[in-house]
């Protein structure tokens, strides 16, 4: 029997997740079916301390230890607040939602501080150098046609070329401020003006798939193996299919295609450190790699009765012993 891990939990308010489809709570329920120990902390709780040698730990936050259970409204119990030592845990699970911010990139940069003593899933480092929508360009034979591009014209250039075309923020998420754009639609003028005015990122540009019309595969990959998949389609009048805007969940199996995509970019995955990743399928093209908090465990679960929460364990597990003696904090 694996030794108990200390394990803190770097989210948003635990009061605001959903406990039918929060992946960070199905994994919190592992963790504590196995007898680990957790803490839970919020990012803006952090502190990095420079300087001589501090005796409550260099990368510290204000945290809570706390208890889960699958009970709506009661799903959690908190202990007494205190200082934890990030640096004195085994695992620190970084599971806070985007936006990919530079308030993400600066929790990154701390979290490195703590490595290699401290397993952090995913990896700061590969999580701020491969965003959402940013590490799938490192597979563009996999991948529809794609413009990242501040420019306009390029944009209006892209349109003409393939004419029916998807505009959605680069670090965006849940599918917020994603548009199809016809190669007939006034707006485009309008909808380029109105994200520069507010934003200084680029936007991604993708050739429109109609295979999205028959869903948008999410595909969860432990370590670099695809594990499982669940097919998201879009409601009726909607061109996206994420379940943050009305996106219906189906069961899914892994096609041909899809294991010649997961082969391909697999061994990246585990050679960057980036231990739950999910990728997002339209037809035979990988649209986004996402590291950053990946969703599907729980959808996954109720189709296949596969707890997949189970798998990333073993692999956290398996790492932490490979590393180094069990931290004890305080």
């Amino acid at each position: 029997m694996p030794s108990p891990l200390n394990v803190a939990v770097q989210m948003d308010p635990l009061e605001t997740i959903d406990i039918n489809g929060d992946s960070t709570f199905a994994l919190m329920l592992e963790a504590q079916a196995r007898g680990h120990r957790l803490w839970h902390y919020e990012v803006r709780h952090m502190a990095l301390r420079e300087g001589p040698r501090h005796p409550h730990g260099r990368l510290v936050a204000q945290g809570r230890p706390v208890k889960v259970q699958r009970v709506p409204g009661a799903h959690y119990t908190f202990g007494d607040a205190e200082t934890l030592d990030l640096g004195a845990m085994d695992v620190v699970l970084m599971r806070q939602d985007p936006p990919f911010d530079m308030a993400y990139i600066t929790a990154t940069h701390m979290l490195e501080h703590i490595q290699p003593g401290t397993l952090v899933v995913n990896d700061p480092a590969a999580v701020r150098n491969a965003p959402e929508k940013i590490m799938v360009l490192q597979f563009p034979h996999l991948m529809p046609p794609t413009l990242v591009t501040w420019d306009p014209a390029a944009i209006r250039g892209f349109r003409a070329e393939h004419r029916d075309i998807v505009v959605k923020p680069l670090f965006g998420n849940g599918g917020t401020g994603v548009f199809r754009i016809r190669e007939d639609d006034e707006n485009l003028g309008a909808l380029l003006e109105m994200h520069f005015a507010r934003s200084r990122e680029p936007l991604m540009v993708q050739r429109y798939e109609p295979a999205v019309r028959l869903g948008d595969k999410r595909i969860i990959l432990v370590d670099g193996e695809p594990m499982g998949a669940i097919n998201r389609v879009p409601a009726a009048g909607e061109a996206r299919s994420n379940m943050h805007v009305g996106g219906r969940p189906e069961q899914s199996a892994l096609s041909a295609r899809d294991r010649e995509i997961c082969a391909a970019i697999g061994p990246t995955l585990r050679a960057q450190g980036l231990i739950f990743v999910g990728i997002d399928v339209i037809g035979d093209w990988l649209t986004e790699i996402n590291v950053t908090s990946p969703t599907g465990l729980q959808e996954i679960a109720r189709f296949d009765g596969v707890h997949l929460e189970r798998a990333i364990w073993d692999c956290i597990e398996a790492k932490r012993r490979a590393a180094r003696p069990l931290a004890t904090p305080g």
